[in-house]
């Protein structure tokens, strides 16, 4: 709702779009917020506010593709309204920072790495907080880092804290087309390097990005999850015990307990072939627990949903219960989750 006092623009439908990139973000938009907020901003000096002023014709061009030293402004009272006057036809991304808070300059650097990398679809302001309190009062912002999105003078987004860049990127795609030459997030790399069986580089990645988002705690799940899969189930351990409670138990941190736990349960090799050709209810479990325990879910998951048409009663219900477990492991979204639940909804009504 807007704040008491602001002044209300027209409905986003009939705002007239003067460039790609502003019709991007008024499409994206139209269909859930019904009017944009102006930025009320006054100069403190003299008391006037600073305010688009749409009857100049038109504001002079924003920065074009490959102009990279253009795509960042530094802001303060002195442009204020310049700023505004440019989003109203290229959006401003601005950066409400202090130069005193490391995170804060993180985020900075992601920004100006963005914004060269998306080439003029928005430019990049850079407001110190520190330099310039009234002016950062009366947008609202009450820590840095804050990152507002403008455009056609009124804010149509934000995000407060020191977000990973890839976050900040999902953040820019609801808005923005994604660079045709983007590269790869680095939590992309680490998830292709798991999955190709290369933990020691999983493992890397994610120490690198704890290094520079050390309260991201997604980052050190992910991490205890490479340490299993690299054979230190106990470093996992002590990582996953050092989380806040909230987060200790998350469904992301069960699910690497419970690959902990089928590395534990699973028999070693000696045993696994010691059983031979035997095809009794704890061989197969014990088999299904092997297949779990090396990453092969999907084999694993078929094996216990056999066990359970075959011996339901086995283990007192094992098999369902260690389904459940694979569940936490992959996580609710993961397709084979999907798939094996409902497989297991239907065995079981």
């Amino acid at each position: 709702m807007p704040r008491e006092g602001a002044v209300v623009m027209a409905t986003i439908a009939e705002r007239p779009l003067k460039s790609p990139a502003a019709a991007r973000i008024y499409r994206a938009n139209s269909f859930w917020i019904k009017a944009t907020v102006t930025m009320p901003i006054v100069d403190p000096r003299t008391g006037e506010p600073l305010t688009t002023d749409t009857s100049a014709g038109e504001p002079s061009a924003g920065p074009a593709q490959g102009q990279q030293a253009d795509v960042v402004l530094d802001v303060d009272r002195s442009n204020v309204q310049q700023m505004l006057e440019t989003s109203m036809q290229v959006p401003v991304l601005l950066d409400c920072r202090s130069q005193g808070e490391a995170a804060s300059q993180q985020l900075s650097q992601v920004l100006e790495k963005l914004a060269r990398e998306y080439q003029g679809a928005f430019l990049l302001g850079r407001l110190d907080i520190d330099q310039e309190p009234e002016i950062a009062a009366q947008l609202g912002v009450q820590a840095a880092p804050d990152v507002k999105l403008i455009s056609q003078g009124g804010l149509v987004d934000h995000f407060q804290g020191a977000l990973p860049e890839k976050q900040v990127r999902e953040w820019l795609g609801r808005y923005f087309p994604a660079p045709e030459e983007a590269p790869q997030a680095p939590e992309d790399q680490a998830a292709e390097a798991l999955a190709a069986g290369d933990a020691a580089t999983a493992r890397r990645i994610y120490q690198e990005l704890i290094q520079q988002y050390p309260q991201h705690t997604p980052y050190q799940v992910e991490l205890a999850r490479a340490l299993v899969a690299d054979g230190e189930a106990d470093q996992a351990r002590e990582l996953l015990d050092n989380l806040p409670p909230e987060e200790r138990d998350a469904a992301p941190a069960r699910g690497v307990r419970a690959s902990i736990a089928f590395g534990e349960q699973a028999p070693s090799a000696e045993a696994l072939a010691a059983l031979g050709d035997r095809d009794d209810s704890e061989a197969q479990f014990q088999r299904a627990l092997r297949q779990l325990a090396d990453g092969q879910y999907e084999a694993g998951l078929e094996a216990l949903l056999a066990l359970m048409k075959r011996d339901r009663a086995y283990g007192e219900d094992a098999a369902r219960r260690t389904l459940l477990q694979a569940f936490d492991a992959l996580g609710a979204d993961h397709p084979l989750t999907v798939t094996y639940r409902r497989k297991l909804f239907a065995l079981l009504y």
